[in-house]
């Protein structure tokens, strides 16, 4: 769920870390979908994200009207929404994420490099010498301020004075704060980021300069993953529901694609 690689992806605070329950009046039953309300391009709290879309083909298919739990995207998120019983479905979660159990992938993607058309900086590797002149930004994650993978793979090239944090979770009285790293290099204020590629994509077609976005090789570094399979999550005992979800994406898999390329998410073979 984007940030649901949760902690490697992206995050914010919820508003007094209460969930609340959107609800659409209707007879028909509810596709109950756990979400942040603050996460484009994941989802809002007004159903823009590509999340959202998604949420609501499947709704549709199964006859039943789209019911959100908002609650922001960080530790306890699986806790306090899924596995309290208040939603039924988390979209966006990685392939063998321990909190739920999960669907079948209905996209890969991977970690990018960000840098603006104009510099022409071309970084595909984390082993560029390049990066070593560089301003790196990257995800900070958690309270804690604990290292993301690209923060990890940096300082282990010895990389750290020029490498600049960004905190997943931002001010979230602001519009989708894990969007500030992007526009870090839209701005200049950074030479390169490396993100999560279904944010990067989204904002840097919204950025008012030309963006580049390359995919971060290896995709392995050591301990550190960058492309991940992402699929929907349900409790570790529902596995009807898990069956169910499993024959819809692969019926819809051509439609989820669409969504995902209007949303500019960088798509690997799966």
């Amino acid at each position: 769920m984007n940030r649901v690689l949760i902690l490697a992806i992206a995050g914010a605070c919820a508003v007094a870390g209460v969930a609340w329950t959107a609800t659409r009046h209707s007879a028909r039953a509810a596709f109950r979908v756990c979400a942040d309300p603050n996460n484009l391009p994941f989802s809002n709290e007004r159903g823009e994200g590509f999340e959202n879309r998604i949420a609501a083909l499947i709704a549709g298919d199964l006859g039943e009207r789209v019911e959100y739990t908002w609650w922001a995207q960080r530790r306890g998120f699986a806790r306090n929404t899924l596995n309290a019983g208040n939603c039924d479905v988390i979209l966006g979660v990685p392939i063998g994420y321990g909190m739920a159990r999960t669907t079948r992938a209905y996209y890969r993607s991977t970690y990018v490099f960000v840098t603006r058309h104009d510099r022409a900086l071309h970084i595909a590797s984390l082993d560029d010498p390049m990066l070593r002149k560089l301003r790196i930004g990257v995800h900070l994650i958690g309270d804690d301020y604990a290292n993301s993978p690209a923060a990890h793979s940096l300082a282990r090239r010895g990389m750290t004075n020029n490498v600049v944090g960004y905190t997943l979770y931002g001010d979230y009285s602001q519009a989708n704060p894990p969007a500030r790293l992007i526009e870090a290099v839209e701005k200049g204020d950074i030479d390169v980021a490396v993100a999560w590629g279904p944010l990067a994509g989204y904002f840097a077609k919204l950025a008012s300069v030309p963006l580049d976005l390359s995919p971060v090789t290896p995709q392995q570094d050591g301990a550190m993953q960058y492309a991940f399979d992402i699929a929907m999550g349900v409790r570790r005992r529902d596995s009807t529901r898990s069956r169910l979800l499993n024959a819809e994406l692969t019926r819809r898999q051509a439609d989820i694609d669409r969504i995902l390329g209007d949303f500019g998410v960088p798509l690997l073979t799966r």
